[in-house]
């Protein structure tokens, strides 16, 4: 945990403002190059052009010093703790950093505290909550208050999606700024300052790296601008101390590579990663690709991810995306979550797979999702019929009086004329209406093309052409 302004010393706001800037900018021996290389003024920041471009809302809050609760959201390296240092820099506000790992409830109402002194004296101040996602319900419940009165302004940094990891009440009284990861180019230009500045970089020494090999780092890096300046000072650091030797020192490949070692799969079972290759492999099985369905699963049970629940969610794709046009699939996936339960990893990714290609060169139907949806949205949001008269249960001798099952049909009694398997004689028409009044001969399910539900569709539309049965009463 990092304050940046005394919670008990000086009532010199200005004074103590100053001095956290100064400690902002200055590099602490030893620093890392990507902590060294921090950008320092917004025209330093690189990429995330669509918040902090000339004319951009968030540039114009920044620099007239009128900056709001904001959450940054965005992947590892793309700058949202850069992007507050330098808030940090330009405000006039006190300004306070916290690491929400660290950080609990008291340190909060320290700082609230401290806030409501400067807010008498007519100072602002910003809290900054660093990986604000750590906070738990009751730690996010104790800002809100402070954010609400505006006590302080708060700015959250998180790489987890905040819809989920943010208090609805809290982000409601935020604006999300989202940061992208820095694409390639972006990465190079940050290399290639690193190389350049010689007072926070690698420019005091005489150190060449051919842009194929600074490409081959940003390939590596993955937008992450941290871990390129990381890998290349590594290298760097590997070739030996250029200061001793005076030479100058060429990165090349082999080096990089023995900088970058084994490349870790790039995976939170709880946050962003998780859920876009979840949201790939149930695309890859819809589109009836086995060989990318194979690839995501496979990659996400390399990363480690519960094998169980990518068996419940195979389960889910059965229903949602197969349905009726294969009804065995979803007995399949059933069996499979069976097995992978039974057996274990790691021989339980065989069986996933299994279940995986099934469900991929499968046909596809997604008609009975639709109609459940079709109907729940029609519950939701819509009129709320009553249930018909002829449908009702009648158990008592006022309900039979009021009409409650008066003119219901026993579907059995009907049953025998209809012979639904017979392709010379089309079925009978369904007994009776049982949808409500307002919503007779509207359908919700309409079977696809594919697999059984070819077949599903043809005898509905015969029974749907044909008469209804005579009345057996």
């Amino acid at each position: 945990m990092v304050f940046q302004g005394s919670l008990f010393g000086s009532n010199d706001a200005e004074s103590n403002n100053k001095k956290n800037k100064a400690a902002t900018q200055a590099s602490a021996p030893g620093e890392p190059l990507a902590a060294r290389m921090r950008p320092q003024t917004l025209d330093e920041i690189v990429g995330q052009e669509h918040i902090l471009g000339p004319g951009k809302l968030l540039r114009r809050l920044i620099e007239n010093d009128k900056v709001s609760s904001m959450i940054l959201w965005g992947p590892p390296g793309s700058g949202k703790t850069t992007l507050a240092e330098v808030i940090a820099q330009l405000t006039h506000a006190h300004f306070f950093r916290l690491n929400a790992v660290s950080a609990g409830v008291a340190d909060l109402r320290k700082i609230a505290e401290e806030a409501k002194k400067y807010r008498f004296s007519g100072q602002r101040t910003i809290l900054f909550v660093d990986e604000i996602h750590r906070f738990n319900k009751s730690q996010q419940d104790a800002i809100l208050p402070h954010v609400e009165r505006g006590v302080v302004i708060l700015i959250g940094a998180t790489t987890e999606n905040p819809s989920f990891e943010v208090n609805s009440a809290l982000l409601s009284r935020s604006r999300v700024f989202v940061l992208h990861a820095l694409n390639e180019d972006q990465l190079i230009s940050l290399l290639q300052r690193a190389l350049q500045d010689s007072e926070r970089g690698l420019g005091r020494w005489r150190v060449t790296v051919d842009e194929t090999v600074l490409r081959q780092i940003a390939i590596f890096a993955n937008g992450d601008a941290r871990t390129a300046l990381n890998v290349l000072e590594l290298a760097v650091l590997g070739s030996g101390d250029p200061e001793d030797t005076g030479e100058p020192v060429e990165i090349t490949t082999e080096m990089i590579e023995d900088a970058m070692q084994h490349r870790a799969l790039q995976y939170d079972k709880g946050g962003d990663q998780h859920y876009d290759m979840i949201s790939a492999l149930h695309k890859a099985v819809r589109g009836s690709d086995p060989d990318g369905s194979l690839y995501w699963l496979i990659r996400m049970l390399e990363a480690g991810e519960d094998p169980l629940y990518l068996a419940r969610r195979i389960v889910r794709m059965a229903a949602e995306d197969i349905g009726l046009a294969d009804p065995q699939a979803l007995s399949i996936c059933i069996a499979a979550q069976q097995g992978v339960h039974f057996v274990g990893m790691p021989e339980a990714g065989v069986i996933l797979a299994e279940a995986i290609v099934y469900l991929a060169t499968a046909p596809k139907s997604n008609a009975v999702y639709n109609a459940y949806n079709q109907i729940r949205a029609e519950i939701t949001s819509g009129q709320i019929d009553p249930v018909p008269l002829w449908i009702r249960n009648a158990p008592t001798d006022l309900m039979k009086k009021l009409g409650y099952g008066k003119e219901y049909k026993y579907a059995h009694d009907y049953y025998k004329d209809m012979q639904i398997d017979d392709p010379d004689r089309p079925p009978t028409g369904k007994v009776q209406e049982y949808l409500p009044e307002r919503l007779v001969g509207k359908r919700f399910y309409e079977p696809g093309n594919q697999g059984k539900e070819a077949s599903i569709r043809t005898w509905l539309q015969k029974r749907n052409q044909s008469e209804p049965p005579d009345d057996k009463s």
